[in-house]
């Protein structure tokens, strides 16, 4: 259980900021089980659209799954969301666990920047942060499910939301509820700025943000598919996250199980890499369009030859749902209008026919200096520089993440070992008496929010030291206005039973229970006075916030059921 040395380690499973997450690998996999031990997903279950595939493969269920989370979750990076700190502020808190340049060196606010792309557009104002002095930053906090569904409740969103890493931790989740994906079968991976998964059924899946990838969607060449990559093919991997543990790229221990690792660099290398056909060679011409002008493709058209410009034919694909080189590539052909054939080939430009023709003979393999050297022979006759279109064409074909090394200090620690026959209280009475076994465990019940089962430190911690938003809005009105304020809003929070919403939630969604509230009271008032000391009562459905300072009480109605003393302070004690 919980100890005081660990009260860092603790409250940030509270809050879940990118920054948290960076320093305590351990969270992401905790909020991933505090997302099991919801009720809000194991609901998706009774949805027409899974209820009609009972029976059905993972992978079946997965492809269902990811129009599920499309239709029903925005993506959502907005920095007024969860407030600013400043980088002077996480610096400080985070000094004893992680120097500043490797912080500097992996995390996108701290003066990564990530790839060519990144750092063309400059960082800071890609991500809006140019509005601000140059030390502020945002808190970018990771979502529960409850939290992603109550953008609902936020004027503009009309359904739930979140950011990448949270939507990251929702499809693991609902990938083993609802899809019935084991969990030893899913990687979470990702990089200073982004977050996705890797599942290991068929060939392998990419979720992406609310997207899932299969291999043949990664390498279709497509606008959508090359911003997919862009995150794996440019950037290292901070973390891998997994049911045995996790490794991260700058720490010398880990706690991933080491084969379990070796098969996700094999399974994602496979994934990240594609055979030469034809197919994925015009797949490379319609992602790097500059190679456009040197290919043609020819047909039949009453028993005589008509060319067409390869720019051309996939200018047709623009409105079509027909594709080039695909099996429906001869019902685009039939859509080229006649204006656009010639008779003759069209000078300088090989036809995609003798290329297939040429690549199903010869065999070519990209693996193979010697085959490299033939294609670009091959090639050269029709284009000044052949030997940079196959090294870009391999560069297509062929991703290797940057993934942390192997030579690691593995620490063996319990795995995690869920079967997903299991109903959501097995897996809570399962996860509870791994407690005092498994640290991502522990803090699973805490990024859950279950204050019965969790010390009450770690969450006011968080309350008063993060909560920027519920200050922020607050700053116009005097005391007894915050008090009706907060009490003008519904009475219900976005959590269920024991669990709390943080003061930042209450205000966003503008709802909470009268504890959540009192504790958002609280906040408020010690920020603008930091020598207070505010006390709150909590006896069932009677809360009372006392603050002696100014001889004041304040009363909230609670749904919860608790019975507790809380003294709040912003002092350092």
């Amino acid at each position: 259980m919980f100890h005081e040395n660990d009260l860092e380690l603790y409250s940030s499973a509270i809050t879940l900021s990118d920054m948290e997450c960076f320093v305590f690998p351990e969270l992401m996999y905790s909020l991933v089980l505090a997302n099991l031990m919801s009720p809000a997903v194991w609901q998706w279950r009774n949805e027409d659209c899974f209820v009609k595939l009972e029976g059905k493969n993972p992978y079946r269920k997965l492809m269902r799954l990811r129009q599920y989370i499309m239709d029903e979750f925005d993506f959502n990076l907005d920095l007024q969301t969860w407030g600013l700190t400043t980088k002077q502020a996480e610096l400080a808190r985070f000094g004893k666990f992680l120097s500043p340049e490797q912080i500097a060196q992996s995390n996108a606010l701290f003066g990564y920047q990530g790839d060519q792309y990144y750092f063309d557009v400059d960082i800071r104002r890609h991500f809006g942060l140019d509005q601000y002095d140059g030390d502020v930053i945002p808190y970018w906090k990771t979502e529960t499910v409850e939290a992603m569904n109550a953008f609902r409740r936020k004027p503009g969103y009309k359904t739930g939301a979140g950011e990448c890493v949270s939507l990251s931790a929702l499809y693991a989740a609902a990938a083993f509820i609802v899809a019935g994906v084991p969990l030893e079968d899913i990687f979470m991976v990702l990089t200073p700025l982004h977050s996705q998964n890797f599942i290991d059924v068929a060939d392998g899946v990419i979720s992406n943000n609310r997207r899932m990838v299969t291999k043949a969607m990664w390498f279709n060449g497509t606008e959508i598919s090359t911003k997919a990559q862009r995150a794996i093919r440019n950037e290292q991997v901070t973390i891998v996250g997994h049911s045995t543990g996790w490794v991260h790229c700058l720490y010398d221990r880990a706690t991933i199980d080491p084969s379990q690792y070796g098969r996700l660099r094999k399974k994602l290398g496979e994934f990240l890499t594609a055979e030469l056909n034809v197919l994925n060679f015009a797949n490379f011409l319609r992602a790097d369009h500059v190679y456009q002008k040197y290919f043609q493709f020819c047909r039949i058209i009453r028993d005589k030859k008509m060319f067409v410009k390869a720019e051309i034919l996939f200018g047709y694909e623009h409105g079509s749902r027909f594709r080039v080189a695909e099996e429906t590539c001869e019902k685009l052909l039939d859509e080229v209008s006649s204006e656009d054939y010639q008779q003759f080939p069209h000078e300088g430009r090989i036809c995609c026919e003798q290329l297939r023709a040429y690549l199903e003979y010869e065999k070519i393999s990209i693996e193979k200096p010697g085959d490299r050297y033939k294609l670009a022979r091959f090639l050269a006759p029709a284009m000044p520089d052949a030997e940079k279109l196959v090294a870009d064409l391999v560069d297509f074909l062929k991703i290797t993440p940057k993934l942390p090394g192997e030579q690691k200090q593995y620490e063996k620690t319990e795995p995690l070992i869920i079967s997903s026959d299991w109903s959501r209280q097995q897996i809570t009475d399962y996860l509870r008496s791994m407690r005092d076994k498994s640290l991502t465990a522990d803090l699973a019940f805490y990024a859950n929010r279950d204050m019965d089962a969790c010390d009450w430190r770690p969450f006011l911690k968080a309350a008063m030291e993060r909560s920027p938003v519920s200050v922020e809005a607050a700053k116009d009105k005097n005391e007894r206005q915050v008090f009706a304020w907060l009490n003008e809003m519904s009475n219900e929070s976005i959590y269920d039973g024991s669990r709390l919403a943080q003061p930042d939630e209450v205000v966003n969604y503008t709802t909470g229970d009268g504890v959540e509230k009192a504790i958002t009271l609280a906040n408020i008032l010690c920020v603008r006075r930091p020598d207070k000391t505010i006390e709150i009562r909590i006896a069932g459905r009677d809360i009372v916030v006392i603050d002696s300072a100014d001889s004041a009480e304040y009363r909230f109605a609670s749904n919860k059921t608790f019975t507790k003393k809380l003294r709040l302070s912003r002092r350092q004690e």
